[in-house]
């Protein structure tokens, strides 16, 4: 997703490119139900404004249920609100909700990083409400039949965007297709209370100024007014929708008219209490960063230092190693590390490094990479990244057949119902587990060889640091693949990509016991009953054979921690990249229109973009990757539906709508990474629709016309760029840049030590930091102090000239309630 939107940033001085982290929530005291069941089903979406891009599992029966599930994405547009609602699910009638939790853009700084129990608030049509409107306010001086002069407000109202909620890819309601929007105009006292009410305005059609739609008031009157304008959908024959409301104190217009861009704000309680309470509490660990990316050369000194890391003796004093040293969370420095790494083919290098120092303070074998360093982190999210089309290939398969025909798998006496046969459920999960471990020891060849040079380097490094345990060298790796890798795959699918749903409670359970068993299996020289905490894992682990696993184990170590090269066998068979539910356009029809578009499962592989009438079923349409000429966004305009994109690979372009904009983002991303090396990719494209005779977006009348606009994607570029380098040494500055007191300590820690030959301050001042070579580090901690301060300035500049560029009041800028 990265990479399209560093060739915007290359074109400008600098991008700002948002992403949010949602690591986990739980919610509890939920208000129960009124009857004798207490207990509720229970999910929890996550909103961009109200457009739903992220829902979590259900939790069935609990008033405090905790979903503990993570969410990562970058946001694709701008929005007001991020929103959280707790719903109840029904079978038979529309799911309840039951509260939600809105943070606003301008807060989310409030809560990163750090755990928050939000009260739950009530939801009511009348505080759903976005989108934006363009006013003008103007105060001319009349006179009056008698011969007064008092003043006249004209309220002008230009044009309206709004956004409505999508549900599945569908807005609730189709606004252009509203025969009435209606807006009713008041002035109102400084306390709200209406003093002159106006009159519905029609503004599908010409508004000319009537009388009514003029207020006369005094002019000793007018500084303590204000104008509320209330906006209306009356396309219900029920009764009319509330869709927003501004208030705009007249005194800001003095003797000149007053014209700007307002965002619709929910409309105020007044007096009415709202029992908050009573609703219950969600916890959230909200992780929002914003990244102003500079163009690529100011980033050429710290990207250096960084890259030099792996070759830095100790490496301790490497800038890269004092990165995680400095962050409160190692998480927070591995990600960007280990991307730019894997972009400059360093990472290799480096990983042996850290984990060597590692080995150096383990004292027993079995406790050998078992802890959260930055080695063992690092390990862990460069197989993420690299492994991801390896666990595609090995796991998938086995899982999807898990998941979609589970078979009862529980062996616990404590959770088996009455009736239940415990016998079978040990056949049917020992079923599975041979399944996946002999799906994992045969798929060496396909284990990718990125992934094989590190743990070659970790075999000889166990066995040089414990040169008299000959199964160490097998632990050292079987501790990364099985436990850190296979074996969390195993347990949480869908964090993998591996299905596109959290799986039921049933299944989770068959899931856990199989992870469970398969990391015994995977644990090199440990192979026993005490490993299991639990009585009945012991009796069901004793009918493995463990010669027999014990052998597979160590031949498949062999193999994916041996440097010899491999034949990509593996690979053979197409990846499966990305699948889901989406809305085509229907191709060869005249038809236009809300018909004309049907829900289908699309399916993309490393091979073929294929769509289907539903899951599982035959595909209807099928287009090569190869055949991919560009993937690029659709105008809303085209067909009013937001969210969509376009395949063009032919004579006419495949028209695809997404349910929600992050959605659409990953699927174009995905299709734009699998197509880019094509031959005959395409430089320009048109960003509209051909309909009635001509181009929307150029009027060009020849549907065979070239592109009008330049693509997004660029030229074909190297398969393997996937990574923003850019981009993530930002992120790693930034890191630097919060951290700078930290940095500062460090330093003024190694100095004392070269000083003094050792530590003259109390212990706690520096002890949390690794120095090994004071004199090494203090020479890398000024080069970084030195580079991160000079990369302030552009960073300053470049804030100043974005919040002056765009005036409050634009339309990209639009005021957020009352002007002062």
């Amino acid at each position: 997703e990265l990479y399209c939107l560093a060739l915007v940033r290359s074109l400008a001085s600098a991008s700002s490119l948002p992403s949010l982290s949602l690591p986990g929530c739980e919610a509890k005291n939920l208000v129960p139900y009124s009857g004798p069941n207490k207990m509720r089903d229970c999910f929890c979406t996550i909103n961009l404004d109200q457009e739903e891009v992220f829902r979590t599992q259900l939790v069935e029966k609990s008033l405090s249920p905790f979903f503990g599930e993570e969410f990562y994405f970058e946001i694709p547009r701008t929005f007001q609100c991020l929103s959280f609602y707790i719903y109840d699910k029904s079978v038979l009638q529309r799911d309840l909700r039951i509260g939600k939790v809105a943070i606003k853009k301008e807060d989310l700084c409030k809560y990163t990083s750090r755990e928050t129990w939000f009260l739950l608030q009530p939801v009511d049509s009348n505080s759903e409400v976005q989108g934006k409107v363009h006013l003008e306010l103007k105060l001319n001086e009349l006179i009056t039949d008698n011969g007064s002069v008092c003043q006249q407000l004209v309220v002008h109202l230009f044009c309206w965007c709004l956004e409505p909620p999508l549900v599945q890819g569908a807005k609730i309601w189709p606004f252009k297709t509203v025969p009435l929007c209606l807006f009713s105009i008041f002035l109102c006292s400084a306390d709200g209370k209406k003093i002159i009410e106006g009159f519905y305005l029609q503004v599908t059609r010409s508004s000319s100024y009537t009388k009514k739609s003029q207020f006369q008031v005094e002019e000793e009157d007018i500084e303590k007014l204000e104008v509320r304008i209330d906006l209306w959908n009356n396309g219900n024959l029920v009764q009319d929708v509330f869709l927003g409301e501004i208030k705009v104190p007249v005194k800001v217009l003095g003797n000149d008219s007053f014209q700007a861009w307002y965002l619709l704000q929910p409309r105020e309680n007044g007096n009415k209490s709202s029992k908050t309470d009573d609703l219950g509490s969600l916890r959230l660990n909200v992780c929002y960063t914003e990244d102003y990316v500079l163009p690529s050369e100011y980033y050429a000194a710290l990207r250096n230092l960084l890259l030099k890391s792996p070759d830095v003796q100790p490496v301790s004093a490497s800038a890269a190693y004092i990165l995680g040293e400095v962050c409160r969370d190692k998480y927070d420095a591995v990600l960007p590390l280990v991307r730019l790494l894997l972009h400059h083919h360093k990472i290799v290098p480096f990983v042996t490094a850290v984990a060597e120092l590692d080995l150096k303070d383990t004292q027993e074998v079995n406790t050998i990479f078992r802890g959260n360093t930055l080695a063992t982190r690092c390990l862990d999210e460069m197989m993420k990244i690299v492994g991801k089309h390896y666990l595609k290939v090995t796991l998938k398969p086995v899982l999807d057949e898990i998941c979609e025909s589970p078979k009862p798998c529980e062996i616990d006496p404590l959770k088996l119902k009455e009736g239940d046969n415990v016998e079978v459920h040990k056949e049917n999960l020992r079923y599975y587990v041979d399944k996946v471990f002999n799906t994992i020891v045969q798929s060496s060849i396909s284990c990718p060889t990125l992934m094989c040079d590190v743990f070659y380097s970790l075999r000889h490094l166990a066995a040089k640091r414990f040169p008299n345990d000959p199964h160490v060298q097998y632990s050292a790796v079987s501790s990364f693949v099985f436990l850190r890798f296979f074996a969390v795959a195993v347990v949480s699918p869908h964090t993998f990509h591996l299905r596109p749903h959290h799986p039921d409670a049933q299944t989770s359970r068959t899931l856990t016991l199989i992870s469970k068993t398969i990391q015994t299996l995977g644990s090199w020289g440990s192979l026993s009953k005490s490993n299991f905490k639990e009585t009945f894992m012991c009796e069901f682990f004793k009918t493995f054979q463990e010669e027999k696993f014990t052998e597979a184990v160590q031949k498949f170590l062999d193999e994916v921690s041996s440097t010899e090269s491999k034949e990509p066998s593996g690979m053979s068979e197409p990846v499966h990249l990305k699948e889901g539910e989406m809305y085509k356009r229907a191709q060869g029809r005249t038809r236009i229109g809300k018909k004309n578009f049907k829900k289908r499962w699309f399916c993309l592989t490393s091979r073929e973009l294929t769509y289907h009438k539903q899951r599982d079923k035959e595909p209807i349409y099928t287009i090569p990757i190869k055949n991919i000429l560009t993937v690029e966004k659709l105008e809303e305009s085209a067909f009013n539906r937001k969210n969509m994109f376009q395949v063009i690979y032919g004579e006419k372009p495949l028209y695809i709508q997404a349910n929600n904009c992050v959605e659409a983002s990953e699927w174009i991303e995905a299709l734009c990474r699998v197509s880019r090396c094509n031959q005959r990719r395409l430089s320009v494209y048109h960003p509209s629709a051909f309909l009635n005779g001509n181009w929307l977006c150029c009027k060009a009348t020849t549907e065979n016309t070239k592109g009008c606009t330049p693509c997004t994607a660029g030229v074909p570029a190297d398969i393997q760029i996937e990574i923003d380098g850019d981009r993530e040494t930002e992120r790693i500055y930034s890191l630097f840049a919060i951290n700078m007191p930290k940095l500062q300590k460090m330093e003024e820690a190694c100095g004392s030590i070269a000083v003094y030959q050792g530590p003259q301050k109390e212990l706690d001042d520096y002890s949390n930091f690794t120095i090994e070579d004071s004199v090494a580090t203090f020479q890398t901690l000024q080069q970084i102090i030195a580079i991160v301060e000079k990369l302030n300035e552009p960073h300053e500049k470049y804030r100043k000239k974005r919040s002056s560029s765009a005036k409050y009041g634009s339309e990209e800028n639009p005021i957020v309630g009352k002007v002062s």
